[in-house]
């Protein structure tokens, strides 16, 4: 007879683990993953229950990965151990998508630049402003946090953003920020620093080839729309 005391939800966790190993997440409903996640810091201790009151919580898998360590341990159950796991394993996968940039032309295959944008800005619950730095064959050189703003607003200054252009040799720019309402619509603010910043650009001879608003779910490609080559046609006029 085993002596060791079989916590509650052994066989479940171990049915997750298998159905994981056999097949991914396919199938696997977001409280799952958390439950699965949480497992990892947790071995003796069933965690279906604080996986669900997390997701009713944070109503999202992405919210839960994106709470701070002190919200997620103000969940009963989740203690320091777990919530240091998931932020570790957000922060690991951010590293992996945006080292999967590096060296790759996000301007013809925008797959890998979506994802990482979308993974790592869609749900901050603060307006962020990246800068995706490329070389003259529009190959990724690194990436940037160039600031972070209020509930509502970055503040980026196109002489700051030129500067990081210069101090990575940088020959073109992506430009991306997210929205957390939800909303990817541009406001006038939006509108009115993507002009500074492809006039800035073009001052400095940098091509500014896109400017992504990540909402939730969708984007607002100011290249997709015509913005910026009308930016850039407007520059062009004003200088003739």
């Amino acid at each position: 007879m085993d002596k060791k005391k079989r916590h509650k939800g052994e066989g479940h966790r171990q049915r997750l683990r298998e159905r994981f190993l056999d097949a991914g997440l396919d199938g696997f409903q977001d409280y799952e993953v958390v439950e699965l996640l949480l497992t990892l810091g947790t071995p003796r201790k069933d965690c279906k229950d604080m996986a669900k009151a997390a997701l009713s919580r944070f109503k999202t898998l992405q919210a839960v990965m994106e709470a701070s360590s002190h919200e997620l341990c103000e969940i009963d159950g989740i203690g320091p151990k777990n919530s240091f796991g998931l932020k570790l394993i957000k922060a690991v996968s951010d590293r992996y998508l945006e080292k999967k940039l590096i060296n790759k032309n996000p301007v013809n295959n925008s797959k890998e630049l979506y994802d990482y944008l979308f993974h790592s800005i869609r749900d901050k619950a603060r307006e962020q402003f990246k800068i995706i730095f490329l070389d003259s064959k529009n190959c990724v050189i690194s990436t940037e946090t160039h600031s972070t703003g209020t509930l509502t607003a970055s503040s980026v200054y196109p002489r700051e953003v030129v500067d990081s252009a210069l101090r990575h040799k940088a020959a073109a720019l992506i430009f991306a920020h997210n929205h957390p309402s939800g909303d990817p619509k541009p406001s006038p603010e939006d509108i009115a620093i993507t002009r500074q910043l492809v006039f800035s650009g073009k001052v400095m001879g940098i091509t500014i080839h896109e400017h992504i608003i990540i909402g939730d779910n969708s984007y607002y490609s100011f290249a997709d729309q015509g913005d910026i080559a009308r930016m850039s046609r407007e520059f062009d006029m004003q200088i003739r």
